[in-house]
């Protein structure tokens, strides 16, 4: 660590920028994404690496991933939720409590949760310490949801994983009402695994809400409270107040509470929680926050004040205003977790930071999987999501003319997701991803005429045939037009598309 260098500059308070209210992130569909074998023509480079794994080369060990696979998802699914955490509290008694042997960073928010374990990974492995992350859903491989040292466990560890506590699921369900659920499963499968390892340090992204979540059995460290929007508004309450309600049931007894930038009346309720349970808060645009960011190739430059100090001259290759305050709600997390802004008023080292954050990917949030014409993916998915990768897309890019792709769920607030992209989209062609959750092509397309007209708006049901549509309406421009295609709606759909552009 290193001494806060002295500085003469006006308080670095004065020079916070506006902060948006959200940004893209997943949406809890939980179909493993295996979209056909057709080709895109022109499809640019090799993929990069990305931490998205792909199907085992072997076979034998690809058919018994497969065989967890269509054992997971013959259990409730993601989106079917009980309100209790007796089950998965029940299962982990009899695997011993593996939640308690290592210390926890806990997720929650409405949009950039995914994304800021991302971040808050890179950090502490760059201080040198073993993280286990948990994050949901996955883009394109189920074995993306349990990592260990910044990487997915191996298809064989996530079978033996389950091998080894599926007499324990069988012995919970045979006790309860309701059986174990497919994210239940999974959450005791990540905190096995962490124990195991050992982990130094958990990262986990609640799956959905707060209070009841089957994530909700560790008592975090550091609570971190991405920004709240409506989404799931038939599940965690109708105005930011209630889902707020929801979400801070993951702050804890003596925690630290890293609250990004919230509604007024969604950072009342948690800040109130904070005061029940004596626990500390630091808050964006008070505490730490963003004090700088300029556009950069492949990314953005910012300056971070965190819990101890400035951090100058941070590169993110990552796109969007969005993701520069998540930056500084992981780097003020981390902060937390090693006791800056209390034990202590240092910032942490420079270098290590700047090396963490450069390293830094999260797929599907605004990711470039080809060029000329660029294609974008981006996982946005309700209206909050929507505006976020709108502006970031304007901003990191100026394309002449966007062509959007969307394939949406059918149980998300499609017009105010469309609405958010009208102002960009010269074009936007409707289509379906393959979860059963997906909104019919018609349906969206009659809600896409209304937002945008019908000579804007063009439906292909199948994705590969709509992502073929889309490049070669960006392509009538011309090879040098500046034109391009933005993927969005669902992860679903990002994750087909990357595996149809050749990242799978």
């Amino acid at each position: 660590m290193s001494e806060r260098p002295q500085n003469d500059d006006p308080d670095p308070n004065e020079a916070f920028d506006e902060l948006v209210e959200a940004e893209t992130t997943r949406d809890p569909d939980l179909a493993v994404i295996e979209a056909g074998s057709r080709t895109l023509r022109a499809q640019a480079g090799p993929p990069q690496g990305d931490g998205i794994p792909a199907r085992p080369a072997d076979p034998e060990v690809d058919r018994a991933l497969r065989a967890v696979e269509d054992e997971l998802a013959g259990r409730w699914g993601e989106t079917k939720l009980d309100p209790s955490v007796q089950r998965i509290a029940a299962l982990l008694d009899i695997l011993g409590e593996p939640q308690r042997a290592y210390p926890s960073i806990h997720i929650t928010g409405t949009n950039g949760k995914t994304s800021t374990a991302r971040m808050i990974e890179a950090l502490l492995s760059a201080f040198d310490l073993r993280t286990g992350r948990y994050t949901s859903p996955h883009v394109q491989s189920i074995t993306e949801r349990i990592s260990l040292d910044a990487a997915p466990i191996s298809a064989e560890q996530f079978i033996e994983t389950y091998r080894d506590i599926a007499p324990y699921v069988e012995m919970v369900d045979s006790q309860q009402e309701y059986r174990l659920s497919f994210f239940e499963v999974l959450t005791a499968m990540a905190y096995a695994a962490f124990a195991d390892s050992p982990v130094d340090v958990a990262v986990v992204e609640v799956g959905m809400g707060g209070t009841w979540d089957a994530t909700n059995v560790i008592d975090g460290d550091v609570a971190v409270v991405t920004p709240i929007s409506l989404d799931h508004t038939d599940r965690l309450g109708e105005t930011p107040e209630q889902i707020a309600g929801e979400k801070s049931g993951i702050i804890k007894k003596d925690a630290t509470v890293v609250l990004a930038q919230q509604p007024v009346d969604a950072a009342s309720v948690m800040l109130k929680r904070a005061v029940e349970v004596d626990a500390t808060v630091a808050r964006e645009g008070m505490e730490f926050g963003v004090l700088s960011r300029e556009v950069a190739v492949g990314g953005q430059m910012l300056t971070l004040r965190g819990l101890g100090g400035e951090y100058p001259e941070i590169f993110l290759p990552l796109y969007g205003a969005h993701q520069a305050h998540n930056a500084a709600v992981a780097l003020a997390a981390v902060e937390a977790f090693f006791g800056v802004g209390s034990d202590h008023a240092r910032t942490l080292d420079l270098d290590t930071i700047r090396s963490a954050f450069a390293a830094v990917s999260s797929p599907g949030r605004m990711e470039v999987v080809r060029r000329s014409p660029t294609v974008v993916l981006d996982a946005a998915h309700n209206p909050a999501g929507a505006r976020a990768a709108a502006e970031a897309v304007t901003e990191a890019f100026g394309f002449s003319r966007l062509v959007g792709v969307v394939g949406a769920s059918g149980d998300k607030d499609v017009r105010g997701f469309l609405e958010a992209f009208e102002p960009i989209f010269a074009e936007v062609v409707v289509t379906r991803n393959s979860s059963h959750r997906a909104m019919d092509p018609d349906e969206l397309a009659a809600v896409a005429v209304e937002v945008f007209g019908a000579e804007r708006v063009q439906v292909e049901p199948r994705l590969d045939d709509a992502l073929e549509a889309a490049i070669t309406l960006a392509e009538e421009e011309g090879e040098f037009s500046g034109a391009g295609v933005l993927v969005t709606g669902s992860v679903i759909t990002v994750g087909e598309a990357r595996l149809l552009m050749g990242r799978g």
